[in-house]
């Protein structure tokens, strides 16, 4: 069933697009004018004649009889203005609305509101459209055959509609969802059935060049290292992308340390001679890969790391392209793989330019996306329809990170922690909120705290996200330095093996996912670590509680989902901020939705 053009176009203004948007489009409230015919308490339509007025520390009481249910009423309202004696005087025939109460075995209605006729159940939404307009298009669309053909079942298209009914029970049911267990889940299903129909509908197929396969069993073989079942798992995963006839778009999801650099390495092998492109966020990583290809890729690939000023460069014969956002515009070679790292980090710009670099004349070249920051298998399984998932949750080496809420009372014993670590040759980065002083803030920022920090200890280096030597203080640091006062800019990827420490300063104002990519820099070789996460809170929240006790970075994702929901994934991203109305994220449901979906086939 589709909208008619004239219709589509108005709706589209509100941001309905498809008949389940319709049909999830309930009224904010419905406004019943209907004649309440016999006495009643709570909300009534009724005709009154007023008699008496008396005013009494601004309270106005109104003695009246009521003509519909042919008994005397008292009506009273609180702090009276001087239109109301004028509205409500005495020997006056009125129609009003109000809650009716029992005072003194009398009849009584609070603050009642003069209504110009008894009508029907209006309902009343949220919107620039008129209600009356949207009343009228969902009446003309949203039905029992139009509901059937979305694959709805009986007892679902039954709920929806009992809402939409404008009745005495359709008032009811709307004031009531929450606790009516059969209305709230048919909204839940039907809302996330809605969203998984429509990011079905968005998924292109585009060609791919056939490719051959390069067997890089014998280099898995002899890899200096065992890789684990996640990280092979992956590789056989892109190895049948590459196979299939359509190009894919697949994200690698792995927990920080679970060695996607290596799926990276494989994936562009596969391929060999073919030319792979990995583009990664900053120049210290792109140069960290390119280490790691150096490394443990066989000496007869061509590798190239293509940095900011470098115009000398044979990228025709690479057999591997490395390097950040330059990339996106130098001339290079046509590629049947392409690969970015933390795309999130990327402007909308130049995610523009990737889908670019992807596209291959009448082809479309197999993408990867590598992603640090997990997030659960209930919103990957809605995701699935848009782009494929593989996860990497082992981790190589045995981690031993603390992680310990840190308040005031605590702060000379980490002071002696660091004073120890920096002893053993070890590294502490201290993370602030903010770089400059606010009025806003009661934690000090990056330049106010500097001072404590250099007067206290030798090499301490200090950087931040619109530092324009960012990468060269972090690398100079990582050589030379105890300490790095920073800004959430360390969050991603950066390889500090003798790092120990991190402190984060308002731990409570981040996110769990970016507090998990923050620790994650400390034992990225193993070893013992620690991450310190400072609140001055006098009871720390509970989901940084929870965090401390887990290191598994997808339980983390579930928290953290729980706190903040899912974002828009329609238009290809993900935000924060709620999506859903009804549906909190049940991992059957979303599973139920999908079923139900492969059942039915759609225009």
């Amino acid at each position: 069933m589709k909208f008619q053009a004239q219709d589509k176009e108005i709706l589209s203004t509100i941001g309905i697009y498809t008949l389940l948007d319709l049909a999830l489009f309930l009224p904010k409230t419905y406004e019943d004018l209907s004649l309440s015919k016999v006495p009643q308490i709570g909300d009534c339509n009724i005709e009154i004649t007023t008699k008496n007025l008396k005013i009494n520390n601004g309270i106005l009481n109104i003695s009246a009889f009521c003509i519909s249910w042919q008994i005397p009423i008292r009506l009273v309202i609180f702090n009276a203005r001087k239109w109301h004696f004028g509205a409500f005087g005495a020997n006056k025939m009125l129609k009003i609305s109000g809650r009716v109460s029992e005072f003194n075995g009398t009849f009584q209605i609070t603050n009642p509101k003069i209504i110009k006729d008894f009508g029907g159940i209006i309902p009343r939404y949220k919107s620039d459209l008129k209600d009356e307009k949207i009343a009228n298009l969902i009446q003309k669309y949203v039905n029992y055959e139009n509901l059937k053909q979305t694959g709805l079942n009986d007892d679902e298209i039954n709920d929806i509609l009992s809402i939409h009914k404008g009745d005495k029970n359709s008032v009811f049911l709307l004031n009531n969802i929450a606790e009516n267990e059969q209305i709230l889940a048919s909204l839940k299903f039907i809302e996330i059935y809605n969203y998984i129909k429509k990011l079905s509908s968005k998924k292109t197929n585009f060609p791919a060049r056939k490719i051959e396969i390069y067997d890089i069993c014998n280099w898995l073989n002899n890899l200096p290292f065992s890789p684990t079942n996640d990280q092979l798992q992956a590789l056989n995963d892109i190895k049948s992308d590459i196979l299939s006839q359509n190009a894919s778009r697949r994200v690698i999801m792995g927990d920080v340390g679970s060695g996607k650099t290596l799926i990276m390495l494989g994936a562009a092998l596969l391929i060999y001679p073919q030319t792979a492109i990995i583009m990664a966020p900053t120049s210290i990583l792109s140069e960290q890969i390119y280490l790691e290809a150096k490394k443990l890729l066989p000496e007869f690939v061509n590798i190239i790391l293509v940095q900011k000023n470098e115009t000398n460069l044979d990228l025709d014969k690479a057999n591997l392209i490395i390097g950040t956002h330059v990339l996106l515009y130098r001339n290079l070679p046509q590629s049947p793989l392409v690969m970015i790292d933390e795309q999130h980090r990327f402007g909308s710009m130049q995610r523009q330019k990737i889908n670019e670099l992807a596209s291959c004349g009448t082809y479309r070249a197999h993408f990867l996306q590598f992603s640090a920051t997990p997030i659960p298998r209930t919103l990957s399984l809605i995701q699935s329809n848009f782009v494929k998932f593989s996860f990497l949750k082992q981790i190589p080496y045995q981690k031993n990170i603390h992680t310990i809420i840190l308040q005031n009372s605590g702060f000379s014993g980490l002071l002696s922690h660091l004073k120890d670590q920096i002893s053993k040759g070890k590294q502490a980065i201290i993370v602030y909120p903010l770089v400059e002083e606010s009025e806003k803030s009661n934690y000090q920022s990056l330049s106010e705290a500097g001072a404590f920090w250099f007067e206290r200890f030798e090499r301490v280096f200090s950087t931040h996200g619109k530092d324009k030597q960012k990468e060269q203080i972090v690398a100079e640091f990582a050589q030379n330095g105890d300490i790095l006062l920073s800004t959430t800019i360390v969050e991603v990827g950066i390889s500090l093996p003798r790092l120990s420490t991190i402190v984060v300063v308002g731990a409570e104002r981040l996110g769990l996912a970016t507090l998990h990519q923050l620790r994650g820099r400390v034992g990225r070789n193993g070893g013992e670590g620690w991450c310190y996460i400072y609140t001055k809170l006098k009871e720390p929240p509970q989901r940084l509680k929870e965090f401390a006790k887990t290191l598994d970075g997808f339980k983390i994702a579930d928290l953290d989902l729980k706190n903040r929901q899912a974002g828009d994934i329609l238009d290809g991203s993900v935000q924060h901020g709620a999506t859903f109305n009804f549906y909190e994220m049940e991992e059957d449901l979303a599973l139920q939705a999908q079923n139900r979906l492969n059942l039915h086939k759609f225009d």
